[in-house]
């Protein structure tokens, strides 16, 4: 098989992997919306729902990606002393700064409160945590 192959092969898996993880969130996100009153969804139909859904997951994961990991730096002794439970807020604050920039951008996806975000945030780490042990990594070697 030619290298050209190859990488093509591994752009198309490194998407699918992608659009996975994109469609995992928006499950996660969509969850916790139904559980919770405090986190509502408003559209039209059940598509335009969706589609607002896969935009809120890709925010999600767009600040969990980078926003996320300078609050952990920046908050590393706390994490420390409270042995990682302070990740749960560093959660919640990227919850609501998901819910901040879908209001900007007329999403109809909310958040109302900060402790509606602490058990919206650990509602989403539950669900994403149970839906990516079905969906494994294959690169990851830790896992069998």
């Amino acid at each position: 098989m030619s290298q050209r192959r190859r990488l093509e092969i591994r752009g198309t898996i490194d998407l699918m992997r992608f659009l996975l993880r994109l469609v995992v969130n928006a499950a996660a996100l969509a969850i916790a919306t139904w559980i919770l009153s405090g986190m509502t969804l408003t559209g039209s139909s059940t598509t335009s729902k969706i589609i607002t859904l896969l935009i809120v997951a890709l925010i999600f994961g767009v600040l969990n990606a980078i926003v996320k990991p300078l609050f952990a730096l920046f908050t590393a002794p706390l994490i420390l002393l409270t042995l990682g439970l302070f990740l749960i807020v560093i959660n919640a604050c990227m919850l609501l700064l998901t819910s901040w920039l879908a209001g900007l951008f007329n999403l109809g996806w909310e958040v109302d409160g900060f402790w509606t975000a602490v058990l919206g945030a650990i509602i989403i780490s539950i669900v994403s945590f149970i839906l990516n042990v079905f969906l494994p990594d294959p690169d990851d070697r830790r896992r069998g």
